[in-house]
């Protein structure tokens, strides 16, 4: 499910809002962060459940190593950080590196691609967001090894790192400026500046990621794809199409995940 989606704008989004505001004007704030939980792990699984196991298995992982910088043991804290982010690195490179370093290492060894005992390429389909997902939890985990994380809550971990506005394509949060907000009883009632803001802000990024972003992609894809030859005009032309594509696609994101916050005299300060 993409964020420019018929089905996120007029389906997803709606109904999670309404049914979020509804439990916790209920007073039931746990049932409310667990059905965002839910509702984030929906929104991830949509494209392919096959990798849901993953990033819950990862969520766990990091939680619990997370947990163990906070108490005593006899492993030191810097060892157990190390063991923490060198688990994610792996993790990542795994799904992202194998066929690059499979490949590289039959060419080295002269058994690709006519060689009858090369080793075959593992075809891995990326897992959505695990880049994000991943770099995040190193960033809890750093904070974690800091002292700067005050609370440890398997509910309140899982929601920060699944939240579904930056769950697939960032940014890379802190658990210390995220978490707060879900705590505010200002943010767990509905405020019209922040709808307003919230809107404001989703429009940005929808504008930039269709109207911009989609149109350099275009112009990228006829220079790469089409086009057998390019001149020199061709060819920067189609270049900087493909940087432009990214970062509008990216800022674009970024907006989505942009984090808003509202004091008690409905002064809105925004913020990347």
């Amino acid at each position: 499910m993409l964020f420019n989606s018929y089905s996120f704008i007029f389906a997803f989004l709606p109904l999670t809002f309404f049914i979020y505001f509804y439990l916790n004007s209920k007073r039931l704030t746990v049932a409310a962060k667990g059905f965002l939980v839910f509702a984030s792990l929906f929104f991830y699984s949509y494209w392919n459940i096959v990798y849901l196991p993953l990033i819950l298995g990862s969520i766990l992982f990091n939680f619990m190593v997370g947990s163990g910088l906070s108490k005593e043991s006899k492993f030191s804290k810097k060892s157990v950080l190390i063991f923490g982010i060198v688990a994610n690195v792996a993790l990542l490179g795994y799904f992202k590196y194998s066929d690059f370093f499979i490949t590289n290492f039959n060419l080295a060894m002269g058994l690709y691609p006519k060689g009858t005992s090369h080793v075959e390429l593992l075809h891995l389909l990326l897992p959505l967001g695990i880049s994000f997902f991943t770099f995040t939890q190193i960033a809890f985990l750093v904070d974690a090894y800091k002292g700067k994380v005050k609370e440890y809550d398997f509910l309140n971990y899982a929601l920060f790192v699944t939240f579904f506005p930056h769950l697939l394509a960032g940014p890379i949060i802190h658990h210390a400026d995220m978490m707060p907000q879900f705590a505010s009883r200002w943010n767990m009632a509905i405020r019209y500046r922040n709808v307003a803001a919230g809107l404001f802000l989703f429009s940005i990024g929808l504008f930039k990621k269709v109207v911009i972003a989609d149109t350099f992609a275009t112009w990228a894809n006829n220079g790469f794809d089409v086009a057998t030859s390019l001149n020199l005009i061709e060819a920067w032309a189609t270049s900087l199409s493909y940087t432009f594509q990214l970062y509008f696609d990216f800022s674009g994101y970024t907006e989505y995940g942009n984090r808003c916050e509202f004091d008690v005299k409905h002064q809105a300060s925004c913020k990347l």
